[in-house]
Parts: structure tokens; sequence; C-alpha cells
């Protein structure tokens, strides 16, 4: 028999943290929804631009995770921001837990994504980034657009 391929289809990236923070860590989580949750998500309304990730009593949860009211939902449609738990195990629960406790760290959400049929929540395990080093990583990407730019005109 084949192995069995996996399939990944984004639903939403967050390169806001990506731009604001260092990523130390990524996680995998899956998330805990209600059926019209999913049936928006499948069609991509999602949003975790403003989201975070707190530990509370031993369980993760993600806050300000906006996913749209499902069109056809009528009352069955949950809050569109509301509190989502995250599925995590216990021991990486702890030692996120462990990290967060340590000065400068946050969890932040990357990417929501489907994967194999289940939503998943990429977690990052992020430092906060000072000003001097967004401009370094603006500088960074400027040199190589440029660089990428005089490389398309001379190969044409």
């Amino acid at each position: 028999m084949a192995p069995e391929r996996e399939t990944k289809k984004l639903i939403a990236n967050n390169k806001r943290a990506y731009h604001d923070y260092f990523i130390d860590e990524t996680y995998e989580a899956g998330v805990a929804l209600h059926g019209t949750e999913v049936k928006s998500l499948r069609m991509g309304k999602c949003n975790i631009r403003e989201s975070f990730i707190r530990i509370e009593n031993g369980e993760a949860f993600v806050y300000g995770m906006h996913i749209s009211p499902y069109e056809k939902g009528n009352l069955f449609n949950r809050d569109p921001l509301r509190i989502k738990k995250l599925l995590l195990h216990r021991y990486e629960i702890r030692k996120l837990q462990e990290k967060i406790k340590e000065k400068g760290y946050t969890l932040v959400p990357l990417q929501v994504y489907f994967k194999n049929g289940m939503v998943k929540v990429e977690v990052g395990l992020a430092r906060g980034k000072k000003l001097y080093d967004k401009r370094e990583d603006i500088a960074r990407k400027d040199m190589r657009r440029e660089t990428e730019r005089e490389f398309k005109v001379r190969n044409l």
C-alpha cells in the first residue's frame, strides 16, 4: 500500500508576526471548532492578524482569531471572535509555559491551514523585535528585491 500524502491547504497567514517577532520554535496545534466555523474556514474566511495565544489552567487558547460567520448558518453561527481552544499535548503546553515565563517571549499564531481535512494552527514561540531589527529586515528585503530586478533585466 502506498503511503498517504499530506495535503496542506493554507487558509490564513500572519505575515505581521514575522515582521514584529523573531520566531524561535514552531508547533502544530489542532483547534476546537463548531460546524459552521469549519464551513466558513473552507471558504477561506479567517483573519489571525491581531490574534495571540494564552495558556490558562494547563490549556492553550487563541484570542482574536476572527472566523467570519457562515452565510447559510443562521442561528447556528458562533461569535466570530470567540475564544478557541488549541489542542496541544500536555508536555508541549508545559514546555511553552516555561518559555513564556522568560522575559520577552510570547505565543503567536503564524498560519491556519487544513491538513488532511483537519484545521491546524501553526503556533510560534516568538521574541519581540526592536525598531532597529525591523529596519534591518526592511533593508535586507529591499536589497534582495533590487538584485532580483537587476538579474531580471540582464536576462531579458
